[in-house]
């Protein structure tokens, strides 16, 4: 390891800040191997933990400390320290910008999933039919919320492209939104056992958005659909750093070819998550990981509301 990095003379259990006047404890480490690291040190271990991008040459994982937890990224080919270096200051950079550790945590997330996306030179074929199919549908109740609630308590909401558990979170309510097409099968894909557990203090809704696709000349693209919510920041700096961060999280990128494919949003079904409500919940057996399964609409419709659900969020915030 060449001597002018910042791990000069680190040993595997010393720690230096990256910053002695940083907001948040961002430390230099070494890890195991000798490999260098970039710790965030935390109160405590997120529970659930988010997801985190799968690295190639990088590690990035959370750990239990005797003190709280930490958020870790390290390096494995070590030929890639210079970029590596570059790589952590900027997370520490996008960090540092976090209104309080929650969000600092999260901003870093993104930025090393951001910085992913780039070293891997970007998804070939981009998004798949299905992931925009799913975009579009929460941009759509993106935009509802802007018009709403404003910009910046809209997009700080907008928490699906951190592989959060819900798409959208609020105080005393949280949002999941599922796509389907309109003449598919009545049902839904859950990805995860967390999308549909309850949180506590929190209402849980089921957004379920019928959006049809067709390959058209006339419509409007997934390009347009980022376009006109983009338009909806552009005004408020903060909000519009936020908006970048989250769309480039989704995967999707300005460059790839989308233009073909039109979609246009049907008709929104939403249902309160409740007891009784068809789902995989309570404590997931240790070793079991990777759930997904489908819940059919036609069982659900006891749970069907007509109640607004922006009024909803409204009422949760004011209280």
């Amino acid at each position: 390891m060449n001597e002018i990095h910042p791990w000069k003379n680190l040993g595997p259990n010393d720690a230096r800040r990256v910053n002695s006047s940083g907001r948040f404890d961002f430390f230099w480490v070494v890890l195991e191997a000798n490999a260098p690291g970039l710790m965030l040190k935390l109160r405590d271990l997120p529970d659930p933990l988010p997801s985190i991008p799968k690295l190639r040459n990088l590690v990035a994982s959370f750990r239990k400390m005797e003190t709280g937890g930490a958020f870790v990224l390290g390096l494995k080919e070590l030929s890639q320290v210079e970029v590596f270096e570059t790589l952590c200051r900027d997370v520490v950079s996008a960090g540092e910008s976090g209104s309080d550790l929650d969000d600092a945590l999260a901003r870093t997330i993104q930025r090393t999933r951001r910085w992913h996306h780039l070293l891997r030179g970007g998804a070939v074929s981009g998004l798949s039919v299905e992931e925009q199919r799913g975009l579009v549908g929460e941009l759509s109740f993106l935009r509802e919320l802007v018009n709403a609630l404003g910009p910046e308590t809209a997009i700080e909401a907008w928490t699906g492209p951190t592989r959060t558990s819900k798409d959208f979170e609020f105080i005393g309510t949280c949002i999941e939104i599922k796509t389907r097409r309109a003449a598919a099968k009545p049902y839904v894909a859950i990805s995860s056992a967390d999308q549909l557990t309850d949180v506590d203090g929190c209402r849980l809704f089921l957004r379920v958005i019928n959006v049809a696709s067709a390959v058209l000349h006339e419509g409007q693209s997934l390009h347009d659909h980022v376009s006109i919510t983009a338009a909806m920041f552009r005004e408020t700096d903060r909000a519009y750093e936020v908006w970048e961060e989250a769309i480039s999280a989704t995967g999707y990128e300005s460059d790839n070819h989308y233009d073909g494919r039109r979609w246009q949003l049907g008709t929104i079904k939403n249902y309160e998550v409740l007891e009784g409500f068809p789902r995989i919940s309570g404590p997931i057996p240790q070793g079991v990981n990777n759930i997904g399964y489908s819940v059919s609409l036609d069982v659900c419709s006891d749970f069907a509301t007509d109640d607004d659900l922006v009024e909803i969020i409204k009422k949760g915030l004011s209280q």
